[in-house]
C-alpha cells in the first residue's frame, strides 16, 4: 500500500478527520508542513509517497507546491491545474461557461467606469466578488448606483491587481438556502443545504447545515462542474433560482467537510483516502 503525504499548515478539524481516516485504513502517511518545506528543483525529494493530499490554507503555497510535486511524478489531490482554476473565480467561471455548465451571469471589467457600465447593464442587485478569495470574504451585494460607485472606488484603491479586476455576478434570489455538493472522482457522494437569514450562507459565516438528497439533477450538474475545472475532489456551491433551476456558483478545491459528515451520514474523509489510494503510483 502506498504511503500518502498530506500537504498542510495549520491542522484543523478537517485534517484531524483525514488523519483518522488514514489510520482507520492502515495507511502510512506523513504531514508535509508547507511552512517548513524546501523544494530543491530537479531533485527527487518525495519518492516515498504514492500520492499527496493537499490541505493548505494558503492558495499561493498550494498552487506552487502542487506544481513542484507533480514535476516529481506524484499524483496530487487536487492537481495544480484544479487549484489554479478553482482558486480564481474568473477562471472558474470561464471553465463553467466554456463547458456549458449552468451558472449565474457574469461580467468582467478592468476599470471603474467600465465596471459601472456593466453593473448598470446587468441591473441591480448584483454581487461583486474578488477574483481570489474564500469563506465568503469581501463579497458585496450592491443594490443601487450610489453603493456601486462607493464599492468600486474602495476596490480600486485596495492596492492589489486582483481588486482592479472587477468580477460582477448576477444576484440570484435564493429560497433562504443554497446547496453544497461533494464530488470525489466521478461520484457525487453527498450534499447539504446551507441555510441562513443572511444572503451569504457559508457555514463559516454562520449558516446551518442539513442533509440534501443527491437528486439526479444535483448529481449531473455537480459532476459536470467538477469535470469542467479538471476533476478530483471538489465541493460545488449550487444556487436555486426562483424557477428551481440549479446554477453553479463556485467550485472549491480544498473543501471543508466538518459540518457535513454527521449531517449526511457519509464518511467524506474516508472516501478521499480511498480515492487517493486508487490513484497513487506504486512505490518500491
Amino acid at each position: 500500500m502506498s504511503k500518502i503525504g498530506v500537504l498542510a499548515s495549520r491542522i484543523r478539524v478537517e485534517e484531524k478527520l483525514l488523519f483518522a481516516a488514514l489510520r482507520k485504513q492502515n495507511v502510512a502517511y506523513d504531514v508535509i508542513d508547507d511552512r517548513k518545506i524546501k523544494f530543491d528543483m530537479g531533485a527527487k525529494q518525495f519518492a516515498e509517497y504514492g500520492a499527496v493530499i493537499e490541505r493548505c490554507i494558503s492558495h499561493g503555497r498550494a498552487l506552487y507546491a502542487l506544481g513542484l510535486l507533480e514535476d516529481e511524478g506524484l499524483f496530487c489531490i487536487n492537481s495544480a491545474h484544479v487549484a489554479n482554476v478553482c482558486g480564481n473565480k474568473l477562471l472558474t467561471s470561464q471553465a463553467l461557461f466554456r463547458e456549458g455548465v449552468p451558472s449565474p451571469r457574469v461580467m468582467v471589467a478592468f476599470t471603474v467606469e467600465s465596471a459601472l457600465e456593466a453593473i448598470e447593464e446587468m441591473g441591480y442587485p448584483i454581487v461583486l466578488k474578488p477574483a481570489v478569495g474564500s469563506w465568503g470574504r469581501l463579497l458585496t451585494k450592491v443594490n443601487d448606483r450610489e453603493a456601486a460607485e462607493a464599492v468600486l472606488e474602495h476596490k480600486e484603491v485596495l492596492g492589489t491587481y486582483h481588486h482592479a479586476i472587477f468580477y460582477i455576478q448576477d444576484y440570484i434570489e435564493k429560497p433562504g438556502r443554497d446547496i453544497r455538493s461533494f464530488v470525489i472522482g466521478d461520484r457525487t457522494v453527498a450534499a447539504i443545504y446551507r441555510k441562513s437569514e443572511h444572503w451569504i450562507t457559508n457555514t463559516a459565516r454562520g449558516g446551518s447545515a442539513s442533509n440534501c438528497p443527491v437528486t439526479p439533477e444535483i448529481d449531473d450538474i455537480s459532476r459536470r462542474a467538477a469535470t469542467a475545472v479538471g476533476g478530483g475532489v471538489v465541493a460545488i456551491d449550487l444556487l436555486e433560482d426562483q424557477d428551481g433551476k440549479l446554477l453553479v456558483n463556485e467550485v472549491n478545491y480544498t473543501m471543508e467537510y466538518r459540518n457535513s459528515i454527521d449531517t449526511t451520514g457519509v464518511d467524506i474523509p474516508g472516501l478521499i483516502v480511498e480515492h487517493a489510494l486508487s490513484m497513487a503510483r506504486p512505490v518500491a
